[in-house]
């Protein structure tokens, strides 16, 4: 698709957040491409301790706010509101950090971070791995809007057979969902290999444009006995089966009217992510509520 053809964002929230657009370890000193928000961008690493350098190519190459973190670049098209959201645990040293994935696909950027929030489609979607059959239950939770202006969902419990790649069995899994920016997700998980701490799957979305983004991955676990490739493959083969299913969706944008799709228990996270999306008046990859 042509960025000419691409509508630019007009949504002031949107564009002063950071957003993820490529993984450091795919960087390097060359100029690399991507779409933004209907920008195209020029990027490359530069330095002995390697920063990165964004450029918005449509306006005589101006360069961007960037910042590297949690293993990937982020640009901002706007003036920054803030710092990047505080993610601790990927500078904890006896993590294995991946990132895991860089993958396009044809939907929104908030369906995305809706289906990362749904247990519900574990059994059916992730079978054999995240969930199976009869364990089909979404037991009752807590989803809140905290005082940070964050989502948060507590007392999440799933049984999944293959909780992680390192696991060996079937367990009971715990979750923590934190969304702390209307395009990014973070699952905090019990972690099979030590019961007093949580591994962490993270999910950064660039807004390609409006119904198409590049869903980047991190995984920051606890595992002394998976390799880097164990953890990437599995997370691939994770978000090889969300992919058809993200595609699939419609409306591609994300209806933020509460009458538009049939809620059920379930859905709580998803009921409370579209309220929180409409109170900061997000209007961009959603279909707003009717006044």
């Amino acid at each position: 698709m042509s960025t000419k053809q691409l509508q630019p964002c007009s949504d002031s929230t949107i564009l002063n957040q950071w957003h993820a657009i490529a993984a450091v370890e795919d960087t390097g000193s060359q100029w690399h491409y991507t779409t933004l928000l209907g920008e195209s961008l020029m990027y490359r690493l530069e330095g002995d301790d390697p920063g990165a350098h964004v450029v918005r190519q449509s306006v005589a190459q101006q360069p961007l706010p960037v910042v590297c973190d949690y293993g990937y670049i982020w640009a901002c098209l706007g003036e920054p509101s803030g710092p990047l959201f505080p993610l601790p645990e990927f500078h904890e040293p006896d993590r294995v950090n991946v990132c895991a994935c860089s993958v396009g696909v044809r939907v929104s950027a908030p369906r995305a971070v809706e289906n990362f929030l749904d247990m519900g489609h574990f059994p059916y979607v992730h079978t054999g791995i995240l969930g199976e059959q009869p364990h089909t239950e979404v037991r009752e939770y807590d989803v809140e809007i905290t005082e940070d202006s964050e989502v948060i969902a507590t007392r999440c419990r799933f049984y999944q057979p293959q909780a992680a790649a390192g696991a060996t069995g079937g367990m009971l899994t715990e979750y923590v969902y934190r969304v702390p920016h209307p395009y990014c997700a973070v699952l905090y998980k019990s972690c099979p290999s030590d019961e007093s701490r949580m591994d962490v799957i993270a999910l950064f979305v660039q807004p390609v444009d409006e119904v198409n983004i590049r869903a980047h991955a991190l995984v920051s676990v606890i595992d002394e006995h998976s390799s880097v490739q164990a953890i990437r493959t599995f997370q691939q083969t994770i978000f090889g089966q969300d992919k058809p299913i993200l595609e699939n969706q419609l409306p591609s944008k994300l209806p933020l009217d509460p009458r538009a799709e049939t809620p059920i228990r379930a859905d709580k996270s998803a009921i409370i992510y579209r309220r929180w999306l409409s109170r900061m008046g997000i209007t961009y990859g959603v279909i707003p509520a009717a006044a």
